[in-house]
């Protein structure tokens, strides 16, 4: 169960490692702004926002990374905590968009649905 755990991690961190690159790298481009719906002067104001945000994903993206890799190189209390940290802080994330934007709800279950799987399998794998 820990394993399948992970490998959900992972995912979520590839996931969010795809958000850095549209909110840091690409906010201002056509697929960027279809992906959040934005218009292009709506991109160009919130540029540096959005460049800060992706950020914020990029690093709960290497924290769970870190984490898997300190798993299973063979500090398994260290890892996990960091797993936990990682994808906690994500689902975290998803649900107060979640709860904030209505609008936004179908973002929020794409973003915290890894993460909380990952989080519920971890959980369970460690009481067993």
């Amino acid at each position: 169960m820990i394993v399948v755990a992970l490998v959900l991690a992972v995912l979520a961190a590839l996931l969010h490692g795809f958000i850095f690159y549209l909110e840091s790298l690409a906010w201002t481009t056509p697929r960027a702004r279809a992906v959040f719906g934005t218009s292009a002067e709506g991109a160009a104001a919130t540029k540096e926002m959005a460049f800060n945000q992706g950020f914020y994903n990029l690093f709960l993206a290497i924290v769970t990374v870190v984490g898997v890799v300190l798993h299973a190189t063979g500090s398994p209390a260290a890892g996990v905590a960091l797993v936990f940290a990682g994808v906690g802080s994500m689902l975290a994330a998803a649900l107060v968009l979640f709860l904030s934007a209505p609008d936004k709800r179908g973002a929020a279950l794409k973003q915290g649905t890894l993460p909380l799987l990952a989080v519920l399998l971890l959980a369970a794998g460690l009481l067993v």
